[in-house]
């Protein structure tokens, strides 16, 4: 459950006195995107800040996108890596290079594939501040302008969420610790304590492992909603969105062949099995007739629109078209293949490319 207590927005009233934020934006063949993301960050409301993008082995226009903005204003910073260590993941590397080179009494890691609304960083260091955390991150709100960003993404999120509630996430007595590298933002010397980024150097997840590494250190985690102050355009293509999301659930469940085939079956079940029982009980139940047709005629609707109001309300959470919730079976196939596919690789050794680079993965099961 996300509860509405979880709302990033809290911290746009009564905000702390201003002090200088940094922020890394690790870029690595980002021209989709990185025009918007960095427009939007230098139109922040907050009035310290530094914007250090790390162009990280790029072989497309971003260099020359953020040059650009480097010419228009001082804040913004152009950091060019041509290479990456063979026991660095690329993205960890970029921003331990980023993260070297900046001032701030704050740093905040930002996916070069976001848009961030004014008041972002001034409601972020708010909460943060006033929740005494050592890390906070983002849920943001994930486009949806693409057939498989409305069919699947939205389910692909849940079933995240499944793994990782974040109501549970936020408790001082949570079993399990997670965030989203699409936002984190740390107090400077909270970073530096549990070691920066060559604490979890290895990560294909460096999000979650980086909330593991906090909790052991005593620090605090705080997942929140970005409810609108920050959005992120995930993937470009079906392909890029398939692999990206393969990459997420392999580490969200441990590389745990079982896990995998375990949220693969619930997916079905949510999203096929239980409509599919749902409409067949209605149907049959207005074919018999009687006290017992009825009866399976009602279950069968009630089950129906019990579904359909819970859906309309998750999407409506995430600031998904609640009209995309129609989608929901088609979204619980594909992420199921994608959970498949993921235990395929497992099995194979085949190596999963992410960032530049290519991971070969073993089952920890």
């Amino acid at each position: 459950m996300i509860s509405s207590g979880m709302s990033l927005r809290a911290g746009l009233t009564n905000q702390v006195e201003p002090e200088l934020v940094s922020i890394v934006v690790p870029a690595h063949n980002e021209e989709r995107v990185i025009a918007t993301c960095v427009d939007a960050l230098m139109a922040q409301d907050w009035p310290l800040l530094e914007i250090l993008v790390v162009a990280d082995r790029c072989t497309d226009a971003t260099e020359s996108i953020v040059s650009e903005r480097v010419a228009k204003d001082d804040r913004v910073k152009l950091i060019s890596n041509r290479e990456c260590p063979p026991t660095w993941a690329g993205k960890c590397h970029a921003a331990r290079l980023g993260a070297e080179h900046a001032s701030g009494r704050w740093v905040a890691f930002i996916d070069a594939d976001t848009s961030a609304a004014p008041e972002l960083i001034g409601a972020a260091v708010t909460e943060a501040s006033r929740r005494d955390t050592a890390m906070l991150s983002l849920l943001t709100d994930l486009t949806c302008h693409t057939w498989f960003e409305r069919s699947t993404q939205p389910v692909a999120m849940m079933a995240l969420l499944s793994l990782f509630p974040p109501d549970s996430v936020n408790r001082d007595d949570r079993r399990r610790t997670f965030a989203n590298g699409q936002f984190m933002l740390f107090a400077r010397e909270s970073y530096d304590a549990i070691g920066g980024h060559a604490s979890v150097k290895e990560a294909l997840l460096e999000d979650i492992a980086f909330a593991q590494t906090v909790t052991r250190h005593g620090g605090r985690v705080n997942v929140l909603r970005a409810d609108g102050l920050l959005s992120c355009s995930m993937y470009g293509t079906h392909e890029d969105f398939l692999r990206g999301w393969m990459r997420i659930f392999l580490e969200a469940t441990g590389r745990s062949l079982r896990s995998l085939a375990k949220q693969g079956a619930r997916q079905l079940w949510l999203g096929v099995v239980l409509p599919l029982l749902a409409v067949v009980s209605a149907v049959l139940g207005a074919i018999v007739g009687g006290l017992v047709g009825w009866v399976a005629l009602g279950v069968g609707i009630g089950a129906i629109v019990l579904q359909a109001i819970a859906l309309v309300a998750v999407y409506r959470i995430g600031r998904q078209p609640v009209w995309a919730a129609v989608l929901f079976p088609i979204g619980a196939v594909e992420v199921w293949r994608v959970m498949r596919q993921a235990s395929k690789l497992l099995r194979r050794g085949e190596p999963v490319r992410w960032g530049g680079r290519e991971y070969v993965l073993e089952p920890r099961d």
